[in-house]
């Protein structure tokens, strides 16, 4: 699937500015999408939406297919009657700049329970539509209200720790406790419903304005999560739990040991069986809530590092074959061709690149890997083919300004590379890498908000490897100078993102 030459921005709902401690869905979101049409863009690129666990990473959910409860607006729930404006009192916020997850899930959890009371108390429509969320998401959703109303009793604890019967899923046990937990797992299905309802009310506000949103599809799932506790069978782990094999990357030059990222791998010979059913479910129930993929860890599908289940590091591990080019096939037989993008960052073999071609998916180029001596050549824009996507940097990058102000007191070889291939020798290199994505012949542009705002190293949202502090970053409106819409409105124009139509020349017959 071919995509039009357009530019957007990468911003994860968190990050939007707002009055309850977390950006959300609310009217903020609205005001986002409205600068992103002034601005002339017609992307908007966010994280996973799903609910966070461990180190409140989006990439590390409970669900690969639940929403994410600490993004539905409490604005919206107070429109809705289900809130009173006194419960919107004392908001727990220090920074606005920064996440507090800590006091912030309390306080929206909170909420939510409040909510859900008054929920009960309702006697309209509301009911039948709740009831038809229900069943339509009947194929996740119960599994996931089950699992969380489970974990809510057990204190949260990690699900192999819960009464034995329930790790195994004993028929019996299972019936008894769905009884014991049924108020629970109730409301977790309520705030499922809630998160879906404002979700899609805001994707169809961005789609009426011209934006398409790209959302993102983590390729493992987390230990910690539903999926996993319902469906074992899926993957590498026993009836109790235990990891048999685990996923993660060989050593690099990023790491002696390589990373262990603890992830269970997929039984793919058991998927083959039911033609893929479990990923079918899961990319057609992504394009009901975003309108384009971006597939995170592509080369997984090609081919992915396996590493014994009692490992400590990376190091001993092996290549094992992936069955990608029949799983994306045989999804394209049941949904046909999708929109996505495949993150190809890293070592990618001859044998990944011939997968993402061969189903046309755009690759990405990151213009900080670009300069240097130690270059990546492939990340210069007169190397890019118009198929692929271009970012200045990603989420797991300092900001665009950071990296450069660094480079020019530690690796003067890099500023000087960029200021040589930009012909721009100023004080504005993010300004300067920023319009070199845009006029590349990339269809795709997608520059991170830190970035288009030109902030420092205080505003990066993730890294890697650090424990705590990371996914918090928040932008304020004030941060967003009066002209800055208009300037990137000149910049789509020029560029023709989207491109101009052409002029039809009729020739009048003599």
């Amino acid at each position: 699937m071919g995509f039009e030459r357009t530019a957007g921005i990468l911003l994860h709902p968190t990050s939007l500015p707002g009055n309850f401690g977390i950006g959300d869905l609310g009217n903020e979101a609205y005001n986002f999408v409205n600068f992103l049409e002034s601005a002339g863009q017609k992307l908007w690129q966010v994280f996973p939406l799903g609910p966070t666990g461990y180190g409140d990473s989006p990439y590390q959910c409970f669900s690969a297919f639940a929403g994410n409860p600490l993004l539905i607006s409490p604005e919206k729930l107070l429109e809705k009657g289900f809130l009173t404006q006194n419960d919107l009192n004392s908001v727990p916020i220090s920074n606005p700049h920064q996440i507090d997850f800590g006091q912030i899930i309390n306080y929206k959890k909170n909420l939510l329970k409040i909510a859900f009371e008054n929920f009960k108390n309702f006697d309209n429509g509301t009911k039948t539509s709740f009831e038809e969320f229900n069943h339509t998401n009947k194929d996740w959703l119960n599994d996931f209200a089950f699992f969380m109303a489970a974990k809510d009793f057990h204190g949260g604890q990690l699900w192999t720790s819960w009464n034995k019967d329930l790790v195994v899923r004993k028929k019996s046990a299972l019936n008894s406790w769905e009884e014991k937990l049924a108020d629970g797992i109730l409301y977790h299905k309520f705030v499922q419903y809630q998160f879906f309802l404002q979700w899609k009310e805001l994707k169809s506000y961005a789609n009426s304005k011209g934006i398409k949103i790209i959302g993102d599809m983590p390729i493992f799932i987390a230990y910690d999560s539903a999926d996993l506790w319902a469906h074992k069978e899926l993957f590498t782990i026993d009836k109790e739990g235990k990891l048999e094999t685990i996923a993660g990357v060989p050593p690099d030059y990023f790491s002696s040991t390589g990373q262990l990222w603890g992830n269970p791998l997929y039984r793919w010979n058991i998927m083959e069986q039911d033609d893929f059913q479990w990923w079918r479910q899961r990319f057609a129930n992504l394009l009901e809530t975003v309108d384009i993929i971006r597939i995170d860890h592509f080369r997984g599908f090609d081919a992915f590092w396996e590493i014994p289940g009692g490992a400590v590091t990376a190091e001993k591990g092996r290549w094992v074959k992936a069955p990608g080019e029949k799983l994306f096939n045989t999804v394209k037989k049941y949904l046909g061709d999708l929109p996505i993008i495949a993150e190809d960052l890293g070592v990618i073999t001859k044998s990944v690149a011939e997968l993402r071609d061969k189903f046309n998916f755009p690759g990405m180029k990151i213009l900080q890997f670009a300069f240097g001596t130690k270059m990546e050549r492939k990340f210069l824009p007169h190397n890019y083919t118009p198929n692929c996507m271009v970012y200045t940097g990603s989420h797991d990058n300092d900001t665009t300004r950071a990296y450069f102000e660094k480079a020019k007191t530690e690796d003067n070889d890099i500023y000087q590379h960029a200021q040589s291939y930009l012909n721009y020798y100023g004080d504005d290199m993010v300004k300067e890498l920023i319009r070199a994505a845009y006029s590349s012949v990339a269809d795709l542009v997608v520059i991170p908000m830190q970035d288009i705002l030109n902030l420092g190293g205080e505003s990066r949202m993730n890294f890697p490897g650090k424990l705590g502090g990371n996914w918090a970053w928040r932008f304020s409106w004030y941060q967003v100078p009066y002209d800055l819409a208009g300037y990137y409105k000149e910049l789509t124009t020029l560029y023709e993102r989207p491109p101009k139509p052409e002029k039809v020349v009729e020739i009048e017959e003599s």
